[in-house]
């Protein structure tokens, strides 16, 4: 028994592999070397280990494609502005791997709705039909997640399982290597990532979250994206163009 179990090895370590390549996509070469040794973890393993576990059982949003959409549309080296979001959305069709976005044609969740509502207090930009915020991702805007996937219909079903602390290896990355970010830290979840950010090097926006349950008590008014803009032109960055 242990002699064909022993040759069986290989055979096994190849599937465990080939499935976690599927769960796995390519992400982005910069932030392949910033994360590394994250990657080559024992957490990072056990996370792929439960993927292929949960994606045999459930339906796993967003696709596998999409998982590290906020990594490759924004480059490590590219980073200029990072708005912290926890979970994804658990709806059909909406997640698409960027915090707070959807994809095109989806309706635009209630905190969205109100981000574009202070994005058009703030700064007069009509409120866009589409709330796929990839633009936004393209100029280098990191829209990150904390937990980048969860189980249809079921909030919160991928937490503590190893996202948070890959997510937050990336914050800390940032934090230490790179100079002038703007961290936009909304609701207690994301701002209790600020011990991960040196507040001498970047500049942290924090108000409520956009959720209706909490918006009225700090999040309008905040005036997030001029005040954002406001910080890199004060540094010589090219600003964001928020418009979509």
């Amino acid at each position: 028994m242990l002699s064909l179990i022993a040759k069986r090895l290989p055979l096994i370590k190849k599937n465990i592999l080939y499935n976690m390549e599927k769960i796995n996509p390519a992400i982005d070469k910069t932030w392949k070397s910033e994360l590394y040794n994250e990657f080559n973890s024992e957490y990072f393993f056990n996370l792929k280990k439960f993927l292929i576990t949960e994606k045999k059982k459930y339906t796993i949003y967003p696709t596998g494609s999409d998982i590290f959409s906020a990594f490759n549309y924004t480059p490590f080296d590219k980073v200029k502005v990072i708005i912290l979001g926890q979970d994804p959305y658990h709806g059909p069709n909406q997640a698409n791997g960027l915090c707070f976005s959807v994809n095109d044609g989806i309706r635009q969740p209630p905190s969205l709705q109100n981000i574009f509502k202070e994005m058009k207090n703030d700064l007069g930009i009509e409120i866009p039909e589409s709330g796929n915020l990839e633009k936004w991702a393209k100029q280098g805007v990191l829209l990150l997640n904390a937990t980048l996937t969860v189980r249809a219909g079921q909030a919160g079903s991928h937490q503590n399982r190893g996202w948070e602390q890959f997510t937050d290896a990336a914050i800390k990355k940032l934090s230490e290597k790179r100079e002038n970010l703007v961290f936009i830290l909304w609701g207690n979840y994301a701002r209790a990532k600020k011990n991960l950010i040196d507040t001498g090097k970047h500049f942290i926006i924090e108000s409520p979250h956009p959720s209706p349950f909490s918006a009225y008590n700090g999040f309008f008014g905040s005036k997030p994206f001029s005040r954002t803009n406001e910080y890199l032109i004060k540094k010589g960055i090219i600003p964001v163009d928020w418009r979509l």
